[in-house]
């Protein structure tokens, strides 16, 4: 959803009054009341309310919010957008911002706010529940989920010893028109920002040329996996979860097609972060760390294991949900979080006309 302009003129003033406004113009505040205020509670845990700018799935934060508000008693106001959107609007506010916190499906965007210098430190006790390969070298943000890179195929059409070794070959002649991907969209980025960071500038370039070539461009990962499953390209580039998800629903734009794990530390098996992270413009620190620790410890990530988003848990010691690949035979390639450039992409992208 979009965050429309006039909201965005009066941000600043609201930061203290009026925070239930959203990207379509109405807040949701877990308890039915607007954030931004605190209020220690006698025992001295935190307590009042806060704000979280949510660009991770709507309803996966909000399960997060519920659990969490019914264990400390925080309201958390959840304003909606997308990765990009969000950290340009945190970055344009900057310490007038009204956000606690902030969340992403990628860590791209997480990368871009901590370089304009608005993430607080974690505190130490929540970044010890993250094993170090899924947070940022830097430490001032953690993850909080996982979604692993996917070539989903049309099974009634192609068998797995058809398919390309590498997401490097999709490059090549040989799949011209055969494959598919969303590429204004920041899921598609992210992996993108991997590949540059592993193979370079010059090799990405490469293959963004080839990719304009070869593929066929559609909004959404959802939308490139049903053209899939209908048979209008072979195969497509996208996240793991569409496909787990739609399988656990009606499995209707997902039953002709499975997914290719291309592993042994291919750009394509690039796993990437969702991020976490305190702004400094926090007027309730203590309940948005005290947020940020709850969803990377046991509970908020047995929502992961237990729930329906499909996206990997990677903190306290909770594996995936058990229809999942589990993590270490993903064989990921190793990838710093805070390395990741989505303007560098961007700028490559749009030099690709893919953007």
């Amino acid at each position: 959803m979009k965050i429309r302009n006039s909201a965005l003129a009066g941000i600043a003033l609201a930061a203290t009054a009026a925070l239930g406004l959203t990207a379509c113009g109405g807040g949701t505040t877990a308890g039915g009341t607007t954030a931004g205020g605190t209020s220690p509670a006698s025992d001295g845990a935190p307590s009042g309310e806060i704000t979280v700018y949510n660009a991770q799935h709507e309803s996966l934060t909000k399960e997060w919010v519920d659990a969490f508000t019914a264990e400390t008693g925080i309201k958390v106001t959840m304003r909606q957008g997308s990765d990009t959107e969000l950290s340009n609007q945190i970055i344009q506010e900057g310490q007038a911002s009204p956000a606690d916190v902030f969340l992403t499906e990628n860590s791209p965007a997480m990368t871009q706010v901590e370089n304009a210098g608005l993430f607080a430190d974690v505190d130490k006790d929540t970044l010890a529940q993250v094993p170090a390969e899924f947070a940022p070298s830097t430490g001032k943000w953690t993850g909080i989920a996982a979604r692993s890179t996917v070539l989903v195929y049309n099974k009634t059409k192609l068998t797995e010893d058809q398919l390309p070794k590498s997401m490097l070959d999709l490059a090549k002649p040989e799949w011209k028109g055969r494959w598919a991907a969303s590429p204004s969209g920041a899921d598609f980025q992210a992996i993108v920002s991997a590949l540059l960071e592993l193979k370079g500038e010059s090799a990405t370039e490469e293959w963004l040329k080839g990719m304009k070539e070869n593929s066929k461009a559609y909004k959404g990962n959802s939308t490139a996996m049903k053209a899939v499953n209908a048979g209008e390209v072979d195969a497509a580039l996208i996240y793991h979860y569409y496909y787990y998800g739609d399988q656990a629903k009606t499995g209707e734009n997902s039953n002709n097609v499975t997914p290719f794990y291309f592993k042994n530390q291919d750009p394509g098996a690039f796993l990437s972060v969702s991020g976490g992270g305190v702004l400094k413009s926090s007027k309730n620190a203590a309940a948005a760390q005290e947020f940020l620790k709850f969803i990377t410890g046991k509970k908020g990530q047995e929502v992961l294991k237990n729930g329906t988003s499909f996206e990997y848990a990677i903190g306290s010691d909770v594996p995936a949900n058990d229809k999942l690949v589990p993590i270490k035979d993903l064989q990921a390639p190793k990838v710093d979080a805070a390395k990741l450039n989505s303007e560098k992409v961007t700028d490559l992208m749009t030099q690709a006309g893919l953007l």
